[in-house]
């Protein structure tokens, strides 16, 4: 497939086909629904566009909006998301395009990108 522009990425969402009222699900439903996005072909466009036009609500990218929250004010000079997300070296851009959980909270908190934390903390005893 060929890479979908920011205009059209929508018709190529695995989620195109889900009812959207479960994409607006609690919290905890939020966590079991976002699984269908970490190998969705257009994630990122998805979470881009959530953190660009401000979208407070649901699951959008595989992050639910306390993840989004947390990501915003990690980055609070970021505003071109799409371009970070796509083509940053940093380790939480790394992270996030990842096909996986990206587990935010616990990389920001770990001290793996002391960047956004401002501790230098590392795990106890080297366990992850």
């Amino acid at each position: 497939m060929n890479e979908p522009n920011a205009r059209c990425w929508e018709r190529y969402a695995r989620c195109a086909p889900t009812h959207s009222d479960s994409l607006f699900a609690n919290n905890a439903e939020q966590k079991a629904i976002r699984e269908i996005c970490f190998d969705c072909p257009v994630r990122m466009h998805c979470l881009a566009q959530a953190l660009e036009e401000g979208m407070n609500y649901g699951v959008w990218g595989g992050l639910t909006e306390r993840e989004r929250r947390v990501l915003l004010r990690s980055q609070p000079e970021q505003s071109r998301w799409a371009e970070w997300l796509r083509r940053s070296d940093d380790p939480l851009a790394r992270r996030l395009r990842e096909p996986r959980d990206p587990a935010i909270y616990r990389f920001l908190r770990r001290g793996q990108n002391q960047k956004y934390t401002g501790s230098s903390s590392q795990p106890k005893n080297g366990i992850d």
